[in-house]
Formats: C-alpha cells, sequence, structure tokens
C-alpha cells in the first residue's frame, strides 16, 4: 500500500511539472507576438470570472453579461484544457485552468496554442454564445449593439480568423469568462493578485436537488468531465451515485465560506454569491446587482431581453439541455419537485447536506413536503 502510494504521488509530481513547463514555454515564446495593453489601460478594465458548476444557470447568467456591448465574454474557455488534458485530475488541472482565464482576461489568445490547432473563431468552445465574437471586428454580419442570435451567428461567423480573436478583445472595457472548472477558490488567488488584473468573483450556485436532476437529463455529455472530476485517468462515467454532485457541492461551499468569512484582503469586495433561485424569480433586479458589482450600466434594450428570455413558454426539454431559449424561469427551477423521485431527493440531501444548509435551501423530510408547492424550498439568505 505505501509502495502505491508513492508511486501514486510520483506521478501526480510529474504532471504537475509537465503544466508547469507548458506554462512557462507559453509565457517564455508566445506573449512578446501579442499585442497587450499595458498594465495602466488593464487596470481600468474589469475582469468577471462567473464561477459555477454544471447545470446551474451559468449559460443563462453568462447571456446577461454577453450581450452587453461593452463586455467581450467567453464561455468556458478551460474546455479545451479539459479536453486536451483529459487523463489527469481537476485538481492537476487547476494550474493550466487558471492559466488559460488569465490569458484571456489579458486578451493573451495565443494560450489556445498548447490546446488547438486553430485556424477559425469556430474552433473555440460554445463560440456563438459570445455576442463579441459576432460583431466587428470578428465578424461583419452584425451589429455590437444589438442582441445576438446564436443560430444566425453560427452559420455566418465561424469562418472568421481566429488571429483577430486579441484585437477584439482589447477594445472591450469588460471581460467577462464563465467556468465551471474550479473546484478550490485559492487556484484564483494569483488572478485576484495580479497588479495588471481588476478581477472580481460573480459566484452562482443552485439547489443540488436541481442540479442533480438536470445533470441525470444530460449524462452522455457530462460523463467525460465526470471522470476527470474522479480521476479515472480518461475513462467516462456516469454519477449515478452522485458522487460527482457531492465533491461539487463540498467544494462550492468550502469556496463560499472562504470568499465571504474572513476572506484574505485581495479578495475583500471581490466577490458576489448568486442563487440562481433569486435571480429567476426577481431577474432584472438580480441583474442590475450583478451588473453594479461588475460596474456596468442597466440599458433599456437589456432589460426588455432578459424579461422576455426569463418569461417565455418553451418547454425544458431534454435536447433543449444546452440551449438559451425563452422559458419560464422560475417554473424551471422547481420542476425538480415534480419530476425527481423522493428516494432520489433524500439521496442527495444526503450527499449535499453542507452545501443546502450553507446556501438556505430547505430539507424536503417527506413526498407530501415535497409536493406540497406552498412549502417554499429556498430560504432567505444573510448578508455577509
Amino acid at each position: 500500500m505505501a509502495m502505491k502510494r508513492a508511486v501514486g504521488f510520483a506521478i501526480a509530481v510529474v504532471i504537475f511539472l509537465q503544466i508547469i513547463v507548458l506554462v512557462s514555454l507559453h509565457q517564455r515564446t508566445n506573449i512578446p507576438n501579442v499585442h497587450l495593453p499595458t498594465t495602466e489601460v488593464r487596470s481600468k478594465k474589469v475582469h468577471l470570472l462567473i464561477l459555477s458548476t454544471w447545470r446551474s444557470g451559468s449559460s443563462l447568467v453568462g447571456q446577461f453579461f454577453s450581450q452587453h456591448p461593452d463586455v467581450f465574454y467567453l464561455m468556458e474557455p478551460a474546455w479545451h484544457v479539459w479536453k486536451s488534458l483529459s487523463h489527469y485530475s481537476a485538481h492537476v488541472l487547476h494550474i493550466a485552468v487558471a492559466h488559460m482565464v488569465q490569458s484571456v482576461f489579458k486578451c493573451d489568445m495565443s494560450v489556445f496554442d498548447m490546446y488547438i490547432k486553430h485556424k477559425n473563431i469556430s474552433d473555440l468552445f460554445q463560440w456563438y454564445s459570445s455576442r463579441a465574437l459576432c460583431s466587428p471586428p470578428a465578424c461583419d454580419s452584425f451589429s455590437q449593439y444589438n442582441i445576438s442570435n446564436a443560430t444566425a451567428c453560427r452559420k455566418l461567423c465561424g469562418k472568421y480568423p481566429f488571429g483577430k480573436l486579441s484585437e477584439m478583445c482589447d477594445k472591450y472595457t469588460h471581460i467577462v469568462v464563465k467556468e465551471v472548472r474550479f473546484f478550490d477558490i485559492t487556484a484564483l488567488y494569483p488572478l485576484l493578485k495580479d497588479p495588471s488584473l481588476n478581477v472580481k468573483i460573480l459566484h452562482l450556485v443552485r439547489d443540488p436537488r436541481a442540479v442533480g436532476k438536470s445533470r441525470g437529463q444530460a449524462a452522455r455529455a457530462l460523463a467525460s468531465d465526470n471522470g476527470i472530476v474522479l480521476n479515472t485517468k480518461g475513462k467516462a462515467v456516469n454519477d449515478t451515485n452522485y458522487d460527482i454532485l457531492r465533491k461539487i457541492c463540498n467544494c462550492h461551499a468550502t469556496m463560499y465560506k472562504m470568499a465571504s468569512h474572513n476572506p484574505p484582503p485581495f479578495l475583500k469586495g471581490k466577490y458576489m454569491l448568486i442563487r440562481y433561485e433569486d435571480l429567476v424569480r426577481n431577474p432584472l433586479g438580480k441583474v442590475e446587482e450583478m451588473y453594479k458589482f461588475a460596474n456596468l450600466k442597466f440599458t433599456d434594450q437589456i432589460s426588455q431581453w432578459i424579461y422576455n428570455i426569463t418569461h417565455g413558454t418553451g418547454p425544458d426539454k431534454r435536447s433543449e439541455a444546452f440551449q438559451i431559449i425563452s422559458r419560464n424561469a422560475i417554473n424551471v427551477s422547481k420542476v425538480w419537485r415534480s419530476v425527481l423521485p423522493f428516494q432520489n431527493v433524500t439521496r442527495i440531501q444526503d450527499v449535499c447536506k453542507e452545501a443546502l444548509t450553507d446556501f438556505m435551501y430547505r430539507f424536503m423530510n417527506s413526498e407530501a413536503e415535497l409536493k406540497d408547492a406552498s412549502r417554499d424550498f429556498i430560504l432567505p439568505m444573510e448578508s455577509d
């Protein structure tokens, strides 16, 4: 057993050193060839990280920022890190993921050289979810000041050259990245302490029972990422026992407590928690709060779009699990109560007890309580 532990530790060290070498090589060879703004210019920008997990409504929140004309937005750039290094664990990959986000915040898109042989903007994961990538100088088919349509953008803008990405990023005052691949807030400390950046963290959480229901709906799409979380050396797995959900819940509860209860000086005033359920019950009010946190102006056009996207009648179909369409967001937030079997509810409550308690979600102690629509499943959170 001792020998196995020693071998495992040695392998982890080797992987760690490999990632350090990759990052070092990138910093030495690529950065001089990329136009980067000065520290003074960059300090005036806002660099917002939407920190969340899969199936928590983070794509919707990302769109609330992406559609703003002052925002350059990328959705999960670290997808490329995990895709390329899928035999490593999430913990080991934290360094590479943090470096990816830090580079994007600095508009240094050469960081993608290590992961993709890019020729076009369409090589980026979910590129069409970014209004900035659907407008000049990335694409001339749409205006920067109009609400973008992902379907139309995908048809018209995908073949534009990747080389325009840094140029386009530089012109925006706000750079927003949505990521679901952080499990330890200390991995973000180098970004928060970087004097050339003005990093803020918007931490989005959702009721674990709703997350569990939604993860089951998208099980096949999440299987590869599950393997990285559980460190299965590249083997895709299903989360039938909620082992992944347990880790997600524990990690996000820990990150919340570290950021809100006696945080380090460089994190004070840089962190905001938002519950998905509070957001969908008062979308305009909560988005206005998030915009204030990010120093963005709330426009009439954005306000109307947010109302429309959260007050639709579109069904919650399995085939639309990763699409942003107009839905009744309040109904979506509580559909788990009508479709998730009570034994699954109790299992999730067991594995996510700490997160449910910390984020003030009410436990359901019987089938009757679960089905009682008058019994709310969220409780007021105290201001930290």
